[in-house]
């Protein structure tokens, strides 16, 4: 039978640059063959180097990378308690922020006056970090928490627009030893509440507001009325992004200025709580002392939205999210001095805290912008790649789907030759956008980095190495250090090629939350619970003949066709390949033949008329490429569909909007009115 052309290998890299990559430097160091080689030498403990043996590759790496522990640690890891418990680097003592800061920016040190970010507003406005100017404001952050009563161990909010200060608010709570809690700036007030309520912030950073597509956002309301709801916030510090802090505003809290300009939006005030960050911050001392923390203590609170319930508090440590961050965007991304890294994120999300930790380390520079990908134009990502010489990328598929829709033209007058590494997460890909990304951004010369993991490990379970080969859609393998398997229901590994199963962590991780800020319970039930002494991700994986693992989107979403299943994406897929369609979004359905029936959302292309006709032949379309059994009952025409900030369609919420059930967690959701188009298709 003939292959089909997205099984076949389709990214070869050049023998130069994979030779020159820091994966392949690292392998010729320690003798390692190739990539089967490198994962079982990443992943297997060397016996009797001590009485309790020595993880090999998470103690080389803290040398490797140049991690510096301020006490050594004792051991790599205590797991007495088993995998759900472990304790890693105990002993040892080290904080993020000397890592990632304090020794680039010391006097004598080389990258002291190198750009640590860039920053491009919506607007067109654009500053530049260095790592002295970087570490000075970190500290002003520093004296400001501790003028406030923050210790090591208290949680500070991060509801901040997409500025250059969230840098030093992150690397000021680090610095302190406080717990930072980042919160998607596109959240409603419910969302904010929940988390300010489950954290217990006593002190919240915000801003005025940012700018979207044109427009104004505004922080400080929804976060008032957050803090309204959940109390705890004694101290609000605001940034001003939009200008709000007018010279009527510091006349009224002051007494001095003009009094007579007038503000096209007021900025609700609380004068016993609220404060300017040029009051509270930037009028504060510049040097601060680090503390030096156990390895084990928390550096952030990652809220992880659940199906139903309130988010998870996830936990990630000084020395775990070090260490994952810093290996990841070192191999993985194969980060070198003078580039410049560019990931589609906010503050909010894992990616966030990823990039700027992991390129941070390294002395490199972080690229930020604050706004929509397609305003004014389309061709916002890809001019700012071209002007500011960005080397590697990262996006969501969906978010390349719908870039991809505005057509070719719009990559035309860009350079985008800069770039070395492109890199996608969040959801499978279909094989045509991926290939659009590879062959007009990446000019068919840039591997696709497509990464998975989450933010319970704030890093990957998957990631190809740069130096391999690629097909489409692929996840590579298990990225450096990582036991992960694909496992059917009783456990065992899946050994027929082909065949899917459930992906799974075998062992722990320096980076995988400690627990729940919930506690222990609902940690142990959400990820230990269904294999004994595994973490089960709850993602649908598969490794075909030739070694290439793939996802095909959450386990627990698959849909059950009359004891046949399939995972939405691949309904998705086919529907993606009819050429009159731009997007899908497959849920099951209550059936009484089948018990689940294919429900399918569609958005036509721009200019095709939706039809009858249209709706038969896409329903074909689907049998033919996975059988009839899965052909959608239903095959319904939206014109968007529920999104996060980042591009990733909540099918959750299609499904349960079209069966009537809870929605659970909204929270996550960009454009919550999309929900009322689905329902109007239904």
């Amino acid at each position: 039978m003939e292959r089909d052309p997205a099984d076949e290998v389709v990214h070869e890299p050049a023998p130069e640059f994979a030779e020159a990559t820091n994966v392949r430097r690292f392998m010729r160091e320690y003798g390692i063959d190739d990539y089967e080689a490198l994962i079982e030498r990443t992943t297997t403990e060397l016996e009797g180097v001590d009485a309790s043996g020595v993880d090999w590759f998470w103690d080389e790496v803290v040398d490797y990378l140049g991690i510096e522990f301020d006490e050594p640690y004792e051991t790599v890891r205590d797991d007495g308690e088993g995998p759900q418990f472990t304790d890693w680097y105990p002993g040892g003592k080290l904080n993020i922020a000397h890592n990632v800061l304090d020794r680039h920016a010391a006097t004598d040190a080389e990258r002291r006056n190198t750009v640590a970010t860039i920053w491009e507003g919506e607007d067109g406005e654009v500053r530049e970090v260095t790592y002295h100017e970087l570490r000075r404001q970190s500290d002003k952050v520093a004296n400001a928490l501790e003028e406030r009563g923050v210790a090591t161990g208290d949680t500070v909010g991060l509801y901040m627009p997409m500025v250059p200060e969230v840098v030093s608010i992150l690397y000021g709570c680090f610095k302190v030893g406080a717990i930072a809690v980042p919160i998607f700036s596109g959240f409603g007030v419910d969302a904010v509440a929940t988390r300010i309520e489950d954290a217990e912030c006593s002190v919240l950073f915000t801003g005025d507001g940012f700018l979207r597509r044109g427009d104004p956002i505004y922080l400080k309301d929804s976060a008032d009325e957050a803090i309204e709801q959940a109390g705890h916030v004694e101290h609000t510090i605001v940034y001003d992004r939009l200008g709000s802090e007018t010279e009527t505003m510091r006349a009224a809290r002051t007494g001095v200025g003009d009094t007579t300009v007038d503000t096209d939006h007021e900025i609700p005030w609380n004068d016993d709580r609220d404060e300017w960050w040029g009051d509270a911050v930037e009028s504060r001392d510049d040097a601060y002392e680090t503390k030096s923390l156990p390895s084990d203590q928390e550096s952030m609170l990652l809220y992880s939205s659940g199906t139903t319930g309130k988010p998870k508090g996830i936990v990630h440590t000084h020395a775990g999210v070090q260490l994952q961050c810093a290996k990841e965007l070192h191999f993985g991304f194969d980060l070198k001095p003078a580039d410049r890294f560019f990931w589609v994120s906010d503050i909010g999300w894992m990616m966030g805290p990823w990039t700027l930790i992991g390129v941070h380390t390294f002395g490199g520079t972080v690229f930020m912008y604050e706004g929509a990908p397609d305003h004014p134009e389309p061709d916002r990502f890809w001019e700012m790649i071209d002007r500011h010489s960005l080397t590697q990328f990262g996006i969501s598929p969906t978010a390349i789907r719908a870039l991809r829709k505005h057509g070719d033209e719009w990559l035309e007058d860009h350079d985008l030759s800069s770039l070395r590494i492109l890199g996608s997460t969040g959801e499978p890909w279909d094989p045509e956008s991926w290939l659009w990304f590879y062959e007009h951004v990446g000019n068919e010369e840039c591997p696709i980095v497509n990464i998975s993991g989450g933010t319970e490990i704030c890093g990957c379970f998957l990631m190809p190495m740069p130096d391999q080969p690629l097909k489409p859609c692929t996840l590579g393998g298990p990225g450096l250090g990582m036991d992960i398997d694909v496992v059917d229901r009783e456990g065992n590994s899946v050994t027929e090629d082909h065949e899917r199963g459930f992906l799974v962590a075998r062992d722990s991780c320096p980076s995988m939350t400690k627990s729940l800020w919930s506690g222990d319970e609902r940690y142990l039930e959400e990820y230990w619970s269904t294999f004994e002494d595994m973490w089960d991700h709850g993602d649908w994986a598969q490794k075909d003949e030739d070694g290439f693992w793939f996802l095909h989107g959450r386990a627990d979403d698959a849909l059950n066709v009359a004891g046949r299943k399939v995972g939405p994406a691949e309904v998705e897929g086919a529907l993606i390949d009819h050429e009159a369609v731009n997007q899908a979004a497959a849920v099951g359905a209550p059936d009484d033949t089948t018990g689940t029936a294919v429900v399918s959302y569609v958005i036509l292309e721009e200019g095709v008329e939706e039809s009858e006709e249209l709706r038969e032949a896409l329903r074909e379309r689907v049998g033919e490429e996975l059988g009839k059994p899965f052909r959608p009952r239903e095959v319904l025409f939206v014109d968007e569909f529920p999104k996060t900030q980042s591009g990733k369609i909540i099918r959750r919420a299609i499904e349960a909007t079209f069966t009537g059930e809870d929605l659970g967690d909204l929270s996550s959701i960009e454009n919550p009115e999309a929900l009322d188009a689905i329902e109007a298709a239904r």
